[in-house]
This record gives C-alpha cells, structure tokens and sequence, in this order.
C-alpha cells in the first residue's frame, strides 16, 4: 500500500476514534463509529487476497448492522426523551443499544464475525482490530453502563467467557486463538461493568497491553500456526522466551500482569455476594488456561534450545523497535503496580 495512503487511513482511525471519546451527542458517537470502520477496511484489504476481501466483507456487514441497530436505537431514545445527550436513556432503548455496542465488541453470542476475520487478515491488522478497534465501543458502554441491565451483562460476560476458552481449544490458528482470548477477556470485563466501572477500566487497560504486546512479538517471528511457533526459537530465543511468558500472563497466572484482573474481578464478585457466578467463571477461565498453557508448551517442550554445529552466523539479525520491548516489558511486570493503578 502507498504509504501516503496507508497515513491517511491511520488518521481517519485516530479521528474516528478522538471523534466518538470526545463527543456527548449520539450522532457524534455514531459517526466516530463509521469513520473508524471505513478507516479500516482499506487496510484489511492491502493485500488483495481473497481471505482478506472475504474478512473485510464480513467485517462491513456486522459493522453496517451494528451501527443500523445503534442509530435506530438512538433515534428511539430521542424521540422519548427529547434529547441526543449520551448520558440521557431511556430504559427501553438501553438493552438494544447495548448489544449494538456488544456486537462491535465482538462479545459472544454475537462473536460469529471476529474469529473469521482476524485469520483473513495480517498480524499488523489484526493487531488494530483487537485492540484500537476495542476502544471507542467500549468506551460507549463505559458511558451507558449505569443503566444497563445487570442479568444482561452478566449473561453475556459469562457466555463470552465460556466461548472464549471452549472455541480457543480445537484451534490451530494463532489469529483465530487471539480471536477466542480477545473474547474471553471482555467478558471478564462486561461480567464485572456495571458493579465495578473502575476495575473494569483497569482491565480493559490490561487487555490492550497484554494483546497489543502478543501480536508485536508474532509479527517479528512471521507466526500464524502453531507449527511455525513451535520453531521459532532457531529465530530468536530471547524473543521466544518473551512470548511464552506473555501467554502465561494472558492465562491470567501469577506473578504476571494478568493475574491482577481476574484476581480482582474474583473479590468483586465475591464481595457483590455472587458466589455462583464467581465459580462459574472460574470454571470457564479453565478452558482458555488449557490452550494457553498447551501453546506454552509447543514454544518450549517442542523443539529444545539447540544451536546449530555450523561456525558461520545462522540467526537472521532482525532489528526490532523501543515499542515492542517496552509492551512486552509492561505485559509481564505490572503486577506491582495495581493498587497504584487503581487508587488512580
């Protein structure tokens, strides 16, 4: 792609997104939402692979009828309320709009899209999908939390959470495996978003970090499948290492950045006097934790650290940049740092 070009859609997604944060009129909102979609579907298609026009044509229609359900749902409230202001609702327009807003999300069972297009696009795309496309929905639902029905985001916290992991197992993928733990992680959001705004926030933080330094580290190793992975030690051991720790940490095991969400999302529940729902989900977590833990293994039981017989430099140099190392450093080691990060 023209770099120019390639500029000017990465423009178009900071506006869009600027665009919906910023705003307090419905309207406003809506358009960010469709600038960042358009933005985005040159970029899926950059590459004219019949995957990647398939990915982005399936992209276009769950966006197109997300943002329809969303503008007749607004349309509705403003016509019963008399106003465009987001934090003006009427109950009967919240649930609709909400699950507008979960369908761009990608939560599950409205998840049908996001598997399928991340593995027709690139680990640079899919890197933007998963993470910069995440921000705007969700800060909207951040916006309107307070007046959503608590069963419905516990249903479908719970139910992206178990779809997450019991997808994520047969798969072989490693785009459609980010794809089932991009969905379980927001369920562990959504689960705890109307109790707990804050925690949420933290954890959605989090999950940008965590995800945004998963994809830095495969994009460098050219990995899509796990038989790729599985070798990748020959390219780079250091960057190897780094990868199966940001798989632990994304497993949500200690002492790494991902423990403290799912640690606190626990309490919480605990403390609301849910106990059913709390075990639940941790159940469910125990289905993603096994594909985490079996891709651990593929990158480091596989093939053992070996170095060839041969005198002569058999390691590509590859040079990587200051962002990867400061992601990958982020996604291991904020652990200490949460009771800052949540008195802020």
């Amino acid at each position: 792609m023209n770099p120019l070009a390639l500029m000017v859609f990465l423009i178009s997604l900071a506006i869009g997104t600027t665009t919906t944060l910023s705003s307090h009129h419905w309207l406003l909102a809506w358009i960010g939402l469709e600038i960042n979609t358009l933005a985005l579907l040159p970029i899926m298609t950059k590459m004219p692979h019949p995957r990647a026009i398939e990915a982005a044509t399936k992209y276009f229609l769950t966006q197109a009828t997300a943002s329809a359900l969303m503008l007749f749902s607004c349309l509705i409230n403003a016509l019963q309320t008399g106003e465009w202001d987001i934090n003006t609702q009427h109950n009967l327009m919240t649930n609709p709009l909400s699950i507008a807003i979960m369908m761009k999300l990608g939560l599950a069972p409205l998840h049908f899209w996001l598997p399928e297009v991340l593995q027709g696009v690139s680990l640079s795309t899919g890197l933007i999908l998963s993470t910069w496309q995440k921000i705007p929905p969700m800060i909207l639902l951040f916006q309107i939390s307070y007046n959503i029905d608590l069963s419905l985001m516990i249903i479908m916290g719970l139910t992206s959470i178990l779809t997450g992991g019991w997808g994520g197992i047969g798969q072989t993928q490693l785009r459609k495996i980010m794809a089932f733990s991009s969905i379980g992680h927001l369920g562990w959001i959504i689960l705890i978003l109307k109790l707990n705004p804050q925690l949420s926030l933290f954890s959605f933080i989090l999950y940008i970090i965590m995800t945004t330094a998963m994809f830095l580290s495969l994009i460098p190793l050219s990995a899509t499948k796990m038989t790729q992975i599985s070798t990748s030690w020959t390219k780079n051991p250091a960057l190897t290492t780094t990868t199966m720790l940001i798989l632990l940490s994304l497993a949500g095991l200690p002492p790494l950045t991902g423990f403290p969400p799912k640690l606190l999302i626990t309490l919480e529940l605990i403390k609301q006097n849910m106990m059913i729902f709390a075990t639940l989900t941790m159940l469910a977590s125990l289905l993603a934790l096994f594909f985490y833990l079996r891709l651990t293994y593929i990158i480091t039981l596989t093939l053992s650290p070996n170095t060839h017989n041969s005198t002569t430099t058999w390691r590509a140099s590859m040079k990587y940049p200051l962002t990867s190392a400061i992601t990958n450093t982020m996604a291991l080691t904020l652990l200490p740092l949460t009771p800052t990060f949540l008195l802020m």
